[in-house]
């Protein structure tokens, strides 16, 4: 029950943080601070208020903030490993996460050589079938007719 209330309030409030709306309102807060430092003689009582606020704005923020960017990057991840798992893509990607950083790498530099290999096939595919396509018969003709 906690876990889901806890989602629910980080998502509602990751949401928020991200609008316009709340970045204005933010603006017009320190705009009101700043206006009320003559006010107050711009003590240390009033300086405190905005530091103490804004650090714990910002100490919150973080743990929600994180939250909901975890949750996102593991459905995501679920996503991809699914569309791994039904295609003709190898399974052993599947959970790469959860490898060390040495691992995932090992893994990136095979994708990488894969990549670049079949770069070299298609390009030379390209290139033979270009060379097909071009015939004799058919660029003596060109020549005759130039």
């Amino acid at each position: 029950m906690f876990g889901k209330l806890f989602t629910r309030i980080a998502n509602d409030v990751a949401l928020a943080a991200g609008k316009p709306f709340t970045f204005i309102l933010c603006c017009l807060v320190i705009v009101v601070w700043g206006v009320s430092g003559p006010i107050f003689g711009f003590s240390d009582t009033w300086q405190l208020i905005i530091n103490t606020g804004t650090t714990i704005i910002t100490f919150l923020m973080v743990f929600l903030i994180q939250n909901t960017q975890n949750r996102d990057g593991v459905a995501i991840q679920a996503k991809l490993d699914e569309l791994v798992r039904v295609s003709e893509a190898k399974n052993a990607f599947i959970g790469i996460e959860h490898l060390t950083e040495e691992e995932v790498e090992k893994f990136r530099r095979q994708c990488e050589a894969a990549a670049k290999k079949a770069d070299k096939v298609l390009a030379e595919k390209t290139a033979n079938h270009s060379a097909q396509r071009r015939s004799p018969a058919r660029t003596s003709k060109a020549k005759v007719r130039a």
